[in-house]
């Protein structure tokens, strides 16, 4: 890789992405934030990008907690949880990633684990390749301030009947033998398995990632709990980027305005020499 990289102020890497990218339109521009930055002191700057479909791929490595500021509890932070600045439990609803990215009209989220490098490799692979704004969050262990925040789906004794890794085009299914799977039952999704009831393969959903309608990759960003956690790529549609709409303005405007660069337009109307 030919790669440069370098710290911005805290929460503000949105921003600077969008001005590295506008400048330079060639680069692949990778964004890395926490959960703390990206959603609280940055979370404006991030819904914004999303919003306008900016040509940026954006990292989110949510560990749930401000790790290198030692220990506060951030926006994703559980609720309830004793941490240095809720020492009797936090009150505060924790934001979900994924249900952010879709209101503001995002065109790319994945979820993947830190602990399983190809399904990471597979989701930013698929970011990259995304014309538009791409989100991935990463759930990341913090083993000083928040060790096993998400032990109840990382484990391997567990993984499999927690968690389900989607795949356009096919069958929602996940289980360690792949005998469970996911419906609609009315409005809701629900866990079936195949074989009790008369359940089928017929019977369950097949992932669709690119359909413009948000409702169903909401709900799949949302599962939890009693739902399996959905990991890879949620949502990925088509979308015309800022980037190329900006690049598309600035020659058109170059080819029938009367300023062809910024010397043109700094010595327009009256100037001195001295």
């Amino acid at each position: 890789m030919d790669t440069y990289g370098f710290h911005s102020i805290h929460g503000r890497a949105c921003a600077i992405a969008t001005g590295v990218k506008l400048a330079n339109p060639a680069l692949s521009v990778w964004v890395n934030m926490g959960d703390g930055d990206s959603m609280a002191i940055g979370g404006n700057h991030l819904i914004h990008a999303v919003r306008r479909n900016q040509d940026l791929n954006i990292t989110i490595f949510n560990n749930e907690i401000y790790g290198l500021t030692k220990g506060q509890y951030s926006p994703t932070t559980k609720f309830g949880q004793i941490t240095k600045t809720s020492p009797y439990g936090t009150i505060d609803y924790p934001f979900n990633p994924g249900e952010l990215v879709m209101g503001a009209q995002g065109t790319f989220f994945a979820r993947t684990l830190d602990c399983v490098p190809q399904l990471s490799t597979d989701c930013m692979t698929r970011a990259a390749k995304h014309d538009g704004c791409s989100v991935v969050e990463v759930l990341q262990n913090c083993v000083i301030f928040n060790d096993k925040t998400h032990a109840a789906i990382t484990d391997r004794a567990v993984r499999d009947d927690r968690t389900i890794v989607l795949e356009h085009g096919k069958p929602m299914l996940f289980g360690k033998n792949k005998e469970k799977g996911l419906r609609f039952n009315g409005r809701q999704l629900e866990v079936v398995t195949l074989g009790e009831n008369g359940i089928t393969l017929d019977d369950i959903m097949v992932h669709d990632e690119t359909t413009e309608d948000t409702g169903i990759h909401m709900m799949l960003a949302h599962m939890g709990g009693d739902l399996p956690v959905a990991l890879g790529v949620i949502r990925n549609v088509k979308k015309v980027s800022y980037t190329q709409l900006y690049e598309e303005q600035m020659d058109e405007q170059m080819a029938s305005g009367k300023y062809k660069c910024m010397d043109d337009l700094l010595n327009s109307g009256d100037t001195w020499e001295v």
